[in-house]
């Protein structure tokens, strides 16, 4: 509607339903036409509108503006930094009407000369086509978790009898898939292989086939496919290749002798056997990158790696106080049902106006309404938390006596995300100084697939956690999944504890805690190193303790 300069007053009736549809807890399915008009923001036309969605999936206004609108255009509209008014200028002014005809305008400097773009614009679209294009057929693990697992169910099925297992970046729990693998042992390879012509879900690529893997692709979806074969009696070493990294394969053991030499001796009967043989610890699946493993290994210094079940509560989360879509106390009694002892509510700072950024007088209710709900949950208990912008200059959101009324404070960067690697460092080693700051939230603001992560020099930033007792956060939203797990080794090194957040918006993003264990394991977080392992008395002291410490930076 923007891109076709549609009225305004339709357009903000439109995000102002639209806004009031995502806080809801409702299921539109489940509507009546009179339930649906009683919604705020929804009219007759919105209405008339959801009702032939549901229907049809389409509604005749968004038919209309599809009709009118070139197919590339909407792809474009997806770049980051190009909101609708200046797509259509693009397309007006230079006809461009594709990523392809846009990537060659900015190559050749047309668009730096329109008005209101310019060179650092152009760069900037050409960075962002760049990470784009570089990002084609790939996957958060969260989005295609599910498929591989119901694809390998259809395998089981074809090959009983036969031994089967995930191999490839999936088996490694990696944050980003582009390709999934699977291994089979087979009494014989001849003939077996044929099988996979009953699996309707692939297009098979023959060309790019041969008698030992099958390639092919997810019909529905951009998914990479490749099967192995392999007898029975060259599964267990064949696994193990195809379930590390070529960095973890190169690691060396000794005399250089690398942990691919060894497995291709052949000489174990499983993997517990090969690492035992080689006087190594076990080292899981997950962590097989080539990253270090093989050391600490030969040294015993993997830990017990944190499980699921090791996590007490719930910290980084918001309510309708700001952008979350449930109540806090919906948020809290949901918490207390999956079986945790406590929840940390952290809405957002008023800097972050556009995500409803809480005031000081909103702040003050909450915690009203905390300590009221407190007295009827407990023992489970809310603590008073913040997700406090970190300004430009790295200071925090709030004057000290604010921040003071807290019980835990999570610093986070959402704005000016363009800095260079020097000051956008120096922006949080201001921030970790602040003695308020107890969490340092998603510290490169990474969005996987969506946007890189601002530069910042990691190792600094650990050893000033470290230094001023900071829990660094791992943003377990599976398009964040930040720090990144190549850094959690180091953290943990320097004796600085992790937090498994999930930055829940909703009752649904408890799950994602799931995944920032995942990204845990892979850099050996154990149990110990989590801080939101501790139970509901032992946190209570840990943040008592820590905030009775607390020197106010103003005195």
């Amino acid at each position: 509607m923007e891109l076709h300069e549609e009225n305004s007053f339709k357009i903000r009736s439109y995000q102002s339903a639209l806004n009031s549809l995502e806080r809801g807890d409702q299921d539109l399915m489940d509507l009546s036409e009179d339930e649906i008009q009683k919604i705020p923001g929804v009219g007759k036309s919105i209405s008339e509108a959801i009702l032939s969605l549901k229907e049809s999936e389409s509604f005749a206004l968004l038919d209309e503006l599809l009709e009118k609108t070139p197919t590339g255009i909407l792809e474009i509209l997806q770049i980051k930094g190009l909101g609708p008014k200046k797509v259509k200028i693009l397309w007006q002014e230079l006809g461009i009407t594709s990523t392809h005809e846009l990537m060659e305008a900015c190559q050749s400097g047309k668009v730096a000369k329109i008005k209101g773009f310019g060179e650092k614009t152009q760069q900037t679209i050409i960075e962002n086509l760049e990470f784009k294009a570089s990002n084609e057929g790939k996957w958060l693990y969260a989005d295609v978790e599910e498929i591989i697992e119901n694809l390998s169910n259809d395998l089981k099925a074809l090959y009983e009898g036969s031994e089967l297992a995930i191999v490839g970046d999936f088996a490694r729990k990696t944050e980003i898939i582009a390709e999934a693998e699977w291994l089979i042992g087979m009494e014989s390879l001849f003939g077996g292989k044929e099988k996979l012509k009953k699996w309707s879900a692939i297009q098979w690529d023959m060309a790019a086939s041969g008698p030992f893997a099958w390639r092919g692709k997810l019909k529905d979806f951009d998914l990479q496919i490749t099967v192995h074969f392999c007898s029975k009696k060259d599964f267990i070493w064949k696994k193990m290749i195809l379930s590390a990294s070529p960095l973890f394969l190169n690691e060396n053991v000794a005399d250089k002798t690398s942990i691919g030499d060894l497995i291709h001796k052949k000489d174990f009967n499983s993997e517990e056997e090969f690492f035992s043989k080689n006087e190594l610890q076990f080292i899981p699946v997950e962590m097989r990158e080539g990253y270090g493993e093989v050391m600490l290994a030969k040294d015993k210094k993997i830990g017990k790696l944190l499980k699921d079940s090791d996590l007490k509560g719930i910290l980084h989360n918001h309510s309708t106080y700001s952008d979350g879509k449930h109540s806090l106390k919906q948020m809290a009694e949901h918490c207390k049902e999956l079986g945790f002892e406590y929840l940390g509510i952290s809405d957002h700072s008023r800097t972050a106006f556009y995500a409803g950024g809480l005031e000081v007088e909103r702040i003050v209710k909450q915690h009203q309404e905390i300590d009221e709900l407190n007295k009827e949950l407990a023992p489970f208990k809310i603590f008073k938390g913040i997700e406090s912008d970190i300004l430009p200059d790295g200071s925090l959101d709030y004057p000290d006596d604010v921040l003071a009324s807290f019980d835990f404070i999570v610093s986070s960067i959402h704005s000016i995300l363009n800095m260079d690697i020097r000051k956008a460092t120096h922006r949080l080693l201001t921030a970790i100084e602040n003695p308020y700051t107890t969490i340092l939230g998603h510290p490169t603001g990474r969005l996987l697939l969506r946007r890189a992560g601002y530069p910042i020099d990691h190792k600094s930033i650990i050893d000033s956690c470290a230094k001023n007792n900071v829990v660094i956060e791992i943003n377990a939203n599976p398009w964040r999944l930040d720090l990144d797990w190549r850094w959690v080794r180091y953290a943990m090194d320097q004796g600085v504890k992790l937090s498994i957040n999930p930055d829940a918006h909703e009752m649904d993003g408890y799950a994602d805690m799931h995944y920032g264990v995942l990204v845990g394991r892979k850099g050996g977080l154990t149990k110990e190193m989590t801080l939101n392992t501790l139970s509901v008395d032992q946190i209570t002291e840990y943040l008592e303790k820590r905030k009775s410490s607390i020197i106010s930076p103003s005195k």
